[in-house]
Parts: C-alpha cells; structure tokens; sequence
C-alpha cells in the first residue's frame, strides 16, 4: 500500500495484506509529461511517498482495463515538483445482474469536472421529505438524517445480491432516484473516464454506471462480517455504499471500518437500484456499489459527532468548521445566501444602485451606539457603525436610490441572544417623492418575496430538522401599527412601559399581541418617539415628541431600523449640538446637506435577525458563519501574565518576584488580601510566597501558597519549618485548596474541614436577562439618569469616589465579618473600575482583581453607597460580568454546613458543626451568599486546615476574631 493509505494503515497497526497490488513509486515533475514507475519495493517495507500527494496510479493493469495515472499538478505552489502515486484499496464486487470482474478506479488521463449547479433565485430541490420513525422492535442504535439516535429494527436488502440482512433501518424519504425518470441502460449515457462525479449528480445518470466521486463518510453500519454500509455525504446531498467481501478480500471492510467519521473518501463503484428505499440518504432510489476507497484526508480529534444530537451552543461555536458541515447548516447557509440575493435583485428591478461605502471613519456616525477605534497611522479613525452617513452623501450627489449589503460593527457590548458586534446589514436609502412610507413599500416587496422562497424551498425541510419552527404567517397587505397603538395594546395586557423605545420582552410580547389580533408574525411599527431615535430622523411636524420612523418585526423580534432623514442643514446642526455631539470629523456629511440634499429616507435591516428570526434559530450567531459577539477573539492566556515572576526560574535572594505579579500569575481571590498592611509575607528561596498574620500564640494563614503547584510540597515545609521552630508559633491555614488540604493531611497528618466556598461565576455563561427582577431594576436605573460603565481610577474619579467610600464606612454596622480592607486604589495594572453615577455623584463601584489565568478574575469590592438608586449595585455588577471572559469569584462564602474532612473524629466534628451553625446565623453570613447566588455563583470547597496538637476547639474562636477584627 502506497500513498496516503499507507500511513493511515501504519497508524491503525495494519500489515498490507499481499493480496493487494503494491506499487513502486512514481514521479514526475511539470517538465515531464510522462512518468513511470519506479523499481516495486517489498511487501514487507513499503516505501512511503511525500506526505503532497497529486497523482493517483490505479489498481493493477487488466485486459480490460490499462493502467493509468493522472496528475493534478496545478495545486502546486514549486516551480518543480516530484508527485507521488498512491494504489487504491479495492476490492471485488459481485451482483446478480454483472459478471464477477477485477475491480480498478478509472483514473485515465481527463479533466476534472467542475460542479456548475446553477444559482437560481429559487433555492435547489434535491432534499428529503421530512422522516417518521417506524415503531419496528429495537435491535440497535441508529441515526436518522439530523443525527438524532434512532432505536429500531428493519430489513434491509442491497442491490448486491438477493440475500437480506438485518440491519439499522432509518426513517423513509418520499423522493427516490425513480424520481429522476432512469429508465435508459447505461450504454446509452456516455461517461467520460477519469471523471469526478458529485453526489448532486447521481440521480441524472443511468443503474449500472461506473461513477468516481469524493464524499465525507458521515456514518458506518457493520451488518456482519461480509456486509458494511456506508453513509457517504457532500453538502446536503447523501447516498448509501455498500460494501461487501468474500476470500478474495479478507482486509478490505476491516480497513474501512477504521476510518473516522467525517474523513474526506474517494469512491469508485457501479450505480444499483436497491430493492427498497434507502431512508437514511437523500437519494434514496439509488446506492452504489464500492469498488475501492481512497482515503484522501483522515478526519481527526472531533471534538463532539454531528449525528448525535446538538452540542450546546458554546461547544459548538468552538468547532464551527465541524458544526457547519452538518446539512441543516448547509440548508441554512443557502437562505442566507438567497436572501441577500433577493434584496439585490429587488432593488436592481426598482433602479437601485448598488454602493460600497468606506468602513474606517473620522467620527462616530451615529448617537446611541458605541465605536471600535482604530489606530489609523497615528490619527483617530473608527470603524463604520453603519453606511448611514454615506448612504445619506450619495443622495445629495444625486444617485436617487441606493443600497449596500456590507458589514456593520458595533461596540455594544451586549451578550444576548440578538446581539453582534459584527454583523452583515441589509441597507438602502433613497430620495422620496411625497413619504418615508415609500421605503417601507421596498423593504416589504424585498420580505415578501423571501417568505415566499423560502417556505416553497426544501431547503427549510432539512433545517427544521436541527430547528423546528412553527408556521410562519404574514398578510397580504402588510400591517403598519402605529407606536402609540401598539403601546396601548401592551398597557391593555397588564405591562407597565413608558413612552420610549420598547424593552426586547415588551417587544416579543406585542408580537405575541399582535399575532392574536392580526394573525400576523410580520408588522411594521410606525412613528416612534423622538428620544428613541438618532440626530438625524426627521420628528413628526404635527407632533415634534414623535418621528417619521419606523422599525419592522418578524415573530416579535426587530430586523430593520428606519425612516426619513433630515435634509435641511441648519436643523441637522441643531440637533447634533442637543445631542452633545461636535461637528469635528463630520466636515463631509454636513458639506453635503449645505449643497442641497433632496428629501430622503432608508433604512438597515440585519441580515442575520431576518434569517434567525425567521426560521426560530433562537440565536443569531448560528445565522453568521464565524459569529462575532463582546467575548469573541480571546486572549489567549498566556503560560504566565508576568513571566519574570515565575517561581520555577532562578532569582536573586534580595529581588524576589513582586507581590502583586505572583498574583497575577498563581494567585486565586483569599491571596489578593495579602497585600493588606497586616499581613506579613514570608519568601522561599524559589521566589514564592506565603501570607500570614500572627494572633497570640498563632500564624493565621490564608490561600494557598503562591508558586507553581509542583513547588507546593517543599515551600509548604520549608515554610511550616520557619513557623513552627525559629518562630515557636502554631500554624493554622485557612481557605485553601483541595491540593493544599491533602498535602497538610497526608503528609503532615493535620486535620482539615470545609465550612467555606469559593463563589465562582462563569462569566461567559452570565446572561443578565435570566437574573429575576433585573430587567426592571435596569429600567429603573436608567429611568433616574444613573450612567453605568467602565471608568479609569484617575485622580478626578477618586476624589469623587472617596467621600463616598468614607460615608459607606461609617454607615455600617455590627461586627463585619471580612478577610481584606476597603483599599480599591492598590496595585491599579491588576485591576478594572466600574462605577454607577449621576450628576457627578458616584452612586455604587464594582472592583475587579485580575487573578491567575486558571481563576480568571474576582469581584473584589461591589460597594453599594448611601443614596443610591435601588437596584443600582446588581445592574453594576450584571455589567462588570459582562465585560469579562472566564471565570469570576465573589471570594470566599460560607457554605450551607461544616463538613468534617481528614482526621476530624464524629464527637469534633459534631461540636464544630453546632458551633458554626450558631456563628453564621448570628452574624447574618448568609446574606452576602444570597446576593451572590443572584449572578449563578455555584460553590467550590475550599479548606481550614490545623496540627492535631496545639489547637483545642476553644482556640476555633480565633479564626473569627481573625476576620471581625
């Protein structure tokens, strides 16, 4: 075995069987148009060709056939190139209508053949009917078309012979290959040697024709020992091969059944009618009868199988290139594309002139959404929010009527289910004659025409395999409702809403409304008020609180934004400068509107709301190929943060690593109390260090050491030495690790128990709609006029946050129980401010401290100040969550009860688990655990660890000292 085969096969452990023809290697270059074969080399030391492979030698010459090789040298980026042969595995088939014959790949000398499916406006047609199961007795599992395990038992009979065998029957498809109307002999259909068929084309050639093509083998089905199933798939397209054995060709199903799921195959084999449809493929009225399999790349590591059912959808965004191969993806990637092709053919028919405006800007070109700043060689650039200022320029220069399909970036940094932060907008502007509403005609032939294809295309049948959605209904003469009305359809149900842009439940709730009274999932919101709307919507002259704008709905859900803009320069200018937005960087767009612009209106739709919305995806990264969102393109964690600082590398005795860069690079919450003025920090000759604070006749000790884990056991020693005999003191460790705990347990036999959590928080997961009354408290934070964000702990923003942080101090009361000061102004390069203000008062601050890769960041301080808006503090830490990636800890909690954990006996543990019960509940430690618990903190034990001799339970009671103190 040579080629490619043969490494796979050394890889499986394989000998190459000596039944199968060996070839020598083959070479030629681009100079040569000729090759030959080399010397053959031995059955037992097969000579492996270069891992490019661009030619591909047959199996053995017959009298029937001549051997052949083809080379495709064109994919080669040398000059001169040596190419390589690679033999195929074959085997010989047998069937009741051929006579037995020595099988080969016919691989004469011809030009590949090229898929020119054409793209049509109406979307392609060769897709399954939608499956049933059939209630037959399990036998084994199965897999239906959407991957979906399937128990159940059918006969099933190949074209191979006569005989049946059990096997894994899969659901019916009503389309066959008889659809395609094969009545010819394949004497009558000429095909050309050498030639690359695609799956797509099978059905249009006659039974009995030899046919080679390249397919990803999405499952196998072992029926016995001499049978195998193959389900080979391209795109949406699948058929059946059948593959079976005799003495002739003992290895051959073995060696197949190695291949992996989703390895790239070429086949060769005869075109059968089976005698039933096959359920499980797409064309169902035909199979194929292998003759040899040439693996052409081996697929491997799949992180998860497409043929079961989904992954989450993080799982699956993390293999996307695997996700998107699935066929309701390969449907859903082809709706896309046809509705971008709609809106382009719809405007064209109209005389709209198709734009590309520039997407790096001078200025932010639109009030209400935030910008990515670009270093643009030196100078202040952004990238484009929208083509909307552009749009609006080329109707002042007389285009008439214009739209661009292109990318939008936004900065908003919003994790929801409808958020991006790059996404692909549908636009268009245009000069009117009479009103805006003359948009909102286009837009609704352009929509019209996509409910239309889509819900006529099989494309929707294999999507709603992975997604079912449910009828989806539009009317004849589109509904146009107006804000107000729409407004009081929401109060009449019981919903408090002001008169301002609709919240997404209000939104999805007035869909719900107006599908009951209208039978309509498709509407158009019309005149909304005028500070829910940008600088440039032209207000309502009857009524300036309302505009000439407009948003439409699909199922409840925003796709496009509109309305008339404002033509007249000197009211543009107004209402910039209300809008407290300078005219510096915006020269372009106001020297356009002083020339003269004509009344016009537009408007963006988002092309991946309209298709999820549309097809009830749930979320609108699955309609964009690699999704962009606030936690796309991570960092990726460095071995260290500080690499200077790391402990298993010499240092200099009296330079130890700093304190706050061991942190960063080791350290989990408890250690960041370590840079507290009360804790001495002891040094390992390795750099490491250890935070402790003496009480009496003992060394309290919080966190785990800072070092790398392999270190723990010799600086955990070292440092218990320094304690124990040059300090005379007694040890007594808090708040540790599980990996700490069983050293002090197991090799210095302490005692140890758990009454405590590390409260930790997946920040990628943080979804502040799931939080339970924070939509409203957001409402009513944004309603006072409280500006939440991100702020630099500068000397203005400290001078207004200190008075604050004074008058929390002195507001307390009881004894407060806590490991760490209120300092927020330490060691500023680890950590992130966030803030809640109004008029200048800062209101509530959120610190957070960036902690080691493995342990992502902690809420150090969440500081709800005197005054403050109710609610004020969760919306602030909702954000903070938001602007982070990985995991988040609150600190140490306490747990729910005390655990005994090494050497505690049932009387201790007993004592100290009534004892700590009392201690919780009379300092009220369970309330900060419940405002933790709103953000889905989830607990992670941490450990106390003591000396069996030393400490008497009596002497417990230092440990809360230690932190009331």
């Amino acid at each position: 075995m040579t080629g490619i085969l043969a490494p796979v096969a050394s890889a499986f452990g394989m000998p190459l069987p000596s039944k199968y023809h060996q070839k020598g290697l083959a070479t030629t270059t681009k100079n040569s148009p000729t090759s030959s074969p080399s010397t053959p080399t031995s059955s037992t030391t097969p000579r492996f060709p270069s891992p490019l492979i661009t030619s591909f030698t047959a199996a053995p010459a017959t009298a029937s056939r001549p051997l052949s090789t083809i080379s495709i040298d064109s994919v080669l980026s040398e000059p001169t190139t040596t190419l390589t042969s690679s033999s195929f595995y074959t085997t010989q088939m047998a069937s009741p209508d051929t006579t037995r014959r020595p099988a080969s790949v016919n691989m004469s000398p011809a030009p590949i053949s090229v898929d020119t499916r054409p793209s049509a406006a109406i979307l392609s047609s060769a897709f399954s009917s939608p499956r049933s199961v059939s209630p037959s007795r399990t036998i084994r599992e199965t897999m239906n078309d959407s991957g979906v395990e399937l128990p159940h038992r059918e006969s099933a009979r190949s074209s191979m012979d006569g005989t049946t065998a059990t096997t894994n029957a899969i659901v019916p498809s009503s389309r066959t290959s008889l659809d395609s109307g094969r009545t010819s002999m394949s004497s009558d259909w000429p095909v050309h040697p050498g030639e690359i068929n695609t799956i797509a084309q099978l059905d249009t050639l006659p039974f009995g024709t030899e046919v080679t093509f390249r397919a990803r083998i999405e499952t196998q089905r072992p029926i016995s020992k001499v049978l195998d199933f193959l389900l080979l798939r391209d795109q949406t397209h699948s058929v059946q091969g059948v593959l079976a054995r005799d003495a002739g060709n003992a290895d051959f199903i073995s060696w197949v059944r190695k291949i992996n799921s989703e390895s790239l195959v070429q086949i060769t084999g005869t075109l059968k009618q089976p005698p039933e449809p096959i359920r499980s493929a797409t064309h169902s009225g035909v199979e194929v009868a292998v003759d040899s399999v040439h693996l052409v790349n081996l697929a491997q590591n799949l992180p998860f199988s497409n043929y079961k059912p989904p992954e989450t959808l993080r799982n699956r965004m993390n293999a996307r290139i695997l996700d998107l191969r699935h066929p309701s993806n390969q449907a859903l990637f082809r709706v896309r594309a046809m509705v971008t092709r709609v809106f382009r053919n719809t405007l064209e028919e109209h005389g709209f002139v198709e734009i590309n405006t520039p997407k790096l800007q001078p200025a932010a070109t639109e009030s209400g959404a935030a910008v990515f700043p670009v270093n643009y060689f030196g100078r202040r650039a952004f990238l484009a929010q929208s083509p909307q200022l552009a749009k609006q320029e080329a109707i002042s220069a007389d285009f008439g009527r214009v739209f661009e399909v292109g990318p939008v970036f936004r900065a908003e940094n919003s994790n929801t289910h409808r958020h991006l932060t790059e996404y692909t907008g549908l636009d268009l502007e245009m000069a009117i004659d009479t009103d805006y509403h003359e948009v909102i005609s286009f837009i609704d032939i352009f929509l019209k025409e996509v409910f239309r294809t889509v819900y006529a295309s099989r494309e929707l049948e294999v999507i709603r395999k992975r997604w079912p959605s449910k009828e989806f209904k539009w009317l004849e003469e589109t509904l146009v409702l107006p804000f107000s009305e729409g407004l009081q359809m929401l109060r009449d149900d019981g919903r408090e809403v002001e008169v301002e842009d609709l919240s997404t439940p209000d939104e999805m709730r007035l869909g719900e409304l107006v599908r009951q009274k209208y039978d309509t999932d498709y509407y158009v919101l019309d005149k909304f008020p005028a500070n829910a709307r940008p600088f440039y919507t032209a207000k309502d002259p009857e009524d300036p609180t309302w505009t000439r704008s407009f948003d439409i709905f699909i199922r409840g859900q925003e796709i496009c934004s509109g309305g008339q803009r404002i033509h007249n320069v000197g009211e543009l200018r107004a209402n910039m400068a209300e809008a407290g937005m300078a005219e510096d960087g915006m020269e372009d767009y106001l020297t356009a509107f002083e020339l003269g612009a004509p009344p016009h209106a537009g408007a963006g739709l988002g092309l991946e709301r309209i298709v999820a919305w549309m097809l009830e995806l749930g979320d609108v990264r699955y309609a964009s190929l690699f999704h962009r969102d606030p936690k796309s393109l991570p960092t990726k964690a460095p071995g260290l943060p500080h690499p200077e600082a790391d402990t298993t590398k010499p240092h200099h005795a009296d330079s130890p690593p700093p304190l706050e860069k061991l942190i960063a690079n080791y350290g989990d919450a408890t250690n960041t109390s370590w840079l507290d003025e009360r804790f001495q920090i002891w040094r390992h000759e390795t750099g490491a260090a250890i935070g402790w604070v003496q009480r009496e006749k003992f060394a309290m000790i919080t966190g785990d050491p800072l070092c790398d884990r392999n270190q723990y056991p010799q600086v955990i020693k070292a440092f218990i030495h320094h304690i124990t005999v040059d300090l005379h003191l007694t040890p007594f460790w808090m708040l540790v690790s599980f990996e700490v705990q069983k050293i002090l347990a197991s090799e210095l036999r302490w005692r140890s128990l758990t009454c405590t959590e590390e409260q930790r928080v997946d920040a990628d997961k943080h979804n502040s709609a799931q939080i339970e009354g924070l939509a409203a408290k957001s409402r009513r934070v944004e309603r006072e006029g409280v500006k939440i964000h991100e702020v630099k702990a500068d000397e203005d923003f400290i001078a207004r946050a200190n008075p604050a942080i004074e008058e929390w101090k002195n507001n307390r009361k009881g004894k407060q129980v806590h490991l760490t000061e209120v300092r927020p102004w330490i060691d500023q390069e680890h950590r992130r401010y966030f803030a809640a203000e109004k008029d200048g008062k800062v209101m509530s601050m959120v610190v957070l401290a960036k902690l080691a890769p493995r342990h992502g960041w902690q809420v150090k301080w969440a500081l709800d100040f005197p005054g403050a808006v109710n609610g004020a503090i969760e919306v602030l830490v909702s954000f903070a969550l938001s602007n982070v990636t990985g995991k988040v800890t609150f600190g140490a909690g306490v747990s729910e009860k005390l655990t005994a954990g090494e050497h505690v006996g049932g009387l201790r543990a007993k004592f100290l688990s009534a004892t700590y019960r009392s201690i919780i509940d009379s300092l009220g430690l369970r309330r900060k655990a419940s405002f933790r618990s709103k953000f889905g903190a989830l607990g992670e034990e941490i450990y106390i660890c003591y000396p069996k001799k030393g400490v008497g339970l009596r002497d417990l009671q230092n440990v809360i000292k230690f932190f009331t103190d």
